[in-house]
Formats: C-alpha cells, structure tokens, sequence
C-alpha cells in the first residue's frame, strides 16, 4: 500500500509512540492513500509543507477498515468521542457520548492499523451537531460526505511501524495547497448548511437512539 503522509518537515523514519494523543484514532502515525490530501494537510499556514511517500508491507498486518459493512458511522464517532476533546456542556451530549461509548466504540487493542475519516473542522462540528441533537443520524452520515474530505489510515503498532518504509518526498506549496484546504473545508460547511434546509423530523436522533436502546446491529444503520 502506497501512504502519504504531509508535515512540515521530511519524515524519514516514523517513530512508534511519538505523536498526539488527542488525534481522532489516538496515537499513531496518521497517513492517506491521496498525494493531493496529504499536500493540503501539510500546509494549515501559506508555508510550504512536505508529502512524505511510503510503501506499507500489509501481510500480516490487522487493519480495521471502519467503512467495512460490519461498521457504521457511530462507530466511527465513539472512537472519535474517547480521543478528541468535545465539549459535553449539556446533559444529552455527555448521556450520548456515554451511550455510544458503551454501545458502538470499538476494540482496537489488537490493530496493527485503522482506516477511516479524518475529523477536520468539518466532520468535528457535523460530530458535534450530532450528539447534541441539532441533526439526525442521517443528515449527519450525508454531511460525512461532503467536500471529500477525505480518509485516512493509521498506523498503530510496533509491527505496523517495521513494516513501512520511506520512498521519497514531494514539496507542497504552501499558497496553492493551504487555499485548496480552506476552499475544501468551506465548500463541505456551505454543502451542509444547505442540506439542513431539509428537516428530517422523522430521522433518528441522538436522544432516540438512547430512549429506544439502538444497537450496532440495528438495519436503520446502514
């Protein structure tokens, strides 16, 4: 598998345990499979930024792929819940996040590697929207949808480590790829504005799935 992963230095040999903890998949090395993304991620200011090439051996590897069919978008959003910080000011957002925590978050103890979205500004707020019940469950999986904004895979062991290897690297201008990004976030926050003009009172919200005990395997799901 070929990754991509944007900085604003030259990554020649990840390092197992360094990192953020407070990333959307917790720590890890945080890569893409599209060179383009990765440019953007590598310039948040007009500075010029770095996509750094690698090739993951994936045999042997444990990957979870969190758009398999076996995972819905709150899976996603429980993982999510445990490592970034939201803000849980009223009682149904701190009740939801209990809620998807105990109901739908994964066990990734034994992942060599997660694929799934990146939380962005965007994805954040539709995340955040959601567990307090401005938007339902459907809008919210529409809004993943938005700007393309693309995946990410994370790698999460030692093993997954000693198996990439570092290719080569490209530049990437900071005034081309910090406005592709900005435009990017933008066109998936007007996108979302604009789907909202459509109410989806009869959808599932946050508050519903705790009030009717929904499950991971409930088919209104997927």
């Amino acid at each position: 598998m070929i990754l991509f992963h944007g900085s604003d230095k030259i990554v020649s040999k990840p390092v197992f345990g360094k990192g953020k903890v407070y990333n959307d998949y917790g720590l890890g090395f945080y890569c893409t499979q599209n060179i383009e993304l990765a440019k953007e991620w590598a310039c948040p200011t007009p500075d010029d930024g770095f996509s750094n090439c690698y090739e993951l051996e994936t045999d042997g590897l444990r990957i979870l792929d969190l758009k398999s069919e076996q995972f819905c978008t709150l899976h996603w959003l429980a993982i999510l819940i445990v490592n970034r910080r939201f803000d849980m000011d009223t009682p149904i957002m701190r009740q939801g996040a209990y809620y998807l925590k105990t109901n739908f978050l994964p066990d990734i103890s034994e992942c060599d590697a997660i694929k799934g979205y990146r939380a962005d500004d965007s994805y954040f707020s539709f995340a955040q929207a959601f567990l307090s019940n401005q938007i339902s469950y459907s809008q919210l999986q529409n809004a993943m949808k938005l700007g393309k904004l693309g995946e990410q895979i994370v790698l999460k062991s030692q093993k997954a480590f000693n198996q990439i290897e570092f290719k080569n690297f490209e530049i990437a201008e900071g005034k081309k790829y910090c406005a592709m990004r900005m435009s990017r976030m933008d066109n998936a926050k007007r996108d979302y504005k604009k789907s909202l003009e459509d109410s989806d009172i009869s959808g599932i919200f946050i508050r519903d799935l705790i009030l009717d005990e929904v499950k991971k395997d409930d088919p209104r799901l997927r």
